[in-house]
């Protein structure tokens, strides 16, 4: 069986902000879909840790500073609960599908190390947002998950909940796959290698495109996550 007919687990956080290294998760979802089994989905609502949620993020994903507050779990807890189920996840040899995997992946990264909690296993990842950009290159506009399910004639019930963005990252995923025969031949890991590869080229590409303008300019090209920094010594 190759891995887009076997299960895949959707990943996805909704935040308070775009830094994956300062953001803090507010809501996240891990939904296993797929293999002729049942759907098996798992949320979680943070308190934030005490944090604020600025205005433009709860105009994003809908959940407010007061809601979080009152109605979410201890943010450690959750994270704690996140990294356990996707290291079973990993475990049971099923691939982590995250919609540009990079921010995500660091921020719960992140959010392990202000912890103290131990990192997550370097497991099968695929992004359906790094695929695209290898396969398909060339084309105009903008490639969101609300593009890409347009692209791929994907349903996207409630764009930016955790859990219609992780179901629809799977499903994206596998039209790739029906799409492109030289996705569906390759094992996992040789997926995971390849979006290495992919990323790092695609950050290159866009790096040397801003530095026309800012000489200065840095696109960071790690993946599925940016590595934590050691810290040195002032």
């Amino acid at each position: 069986m190759t891995w887009h007919l076997g299960r895949m687990a959707g990943f996805d956080l909704e935040t308070t902000g775009p830094d994956p290294l300062t953001a803090r998760i507010v809501t996240a979802c891990i939904v296993q879909v797929g293999a002729q089994q049942p759907t098996a989905t798992a949320n979680w609502l943070t308190d934030v840790d005490g944090e604020e949620i600025p205005e433009g993020a709860a105009a994003v994903h809908g959940i407010s500073t007061e809601k979080a507050h009152a109605e979410g779990v201890d943010l450690r807890l959750a994270v704690d609960e996140i990294l356990s189920a996707l290291r079973q996840v990993s475990l049971a040899g099923i691939p982590v599908v995250a919609m540009n995997a990079r921010y995500d992946l660091t921020l719960l990264d992140r959010e392990a190390q202000r912890y103290g909690m131990t990192p997550l296993p370097a497991g099968p990842v695929i992004d359906p947002y790094v695929i695209d950009k290898e396969v398909d290159r060339y084309r105009s506009g903008k490639r969101t998950l609300t593009h890409l399910c347009q692209h791929y004639g994907v349903r996207l019930d409630a764009a930016h909940s955790a859990d219609a963005d992780a179901v629809a990252a799977c499903r994206i995923a596998w039209k790739q796959a029906n799409r492109y025969p030289q996705l569906a031949a390759m094992t996992l890991d040789d997926l995971h290698t390849a979006q290495v590869g992919w990323a790092a080229q695609q950050a290159a590409g866009l790096q040397e495109h801003f530095r026309k303008k800012d000489p200065a300019a840095v696109v960071e090209g790690a993946w599925p996550l940016i590595p934590r920094q050691l810290e040195v010594a002032s």
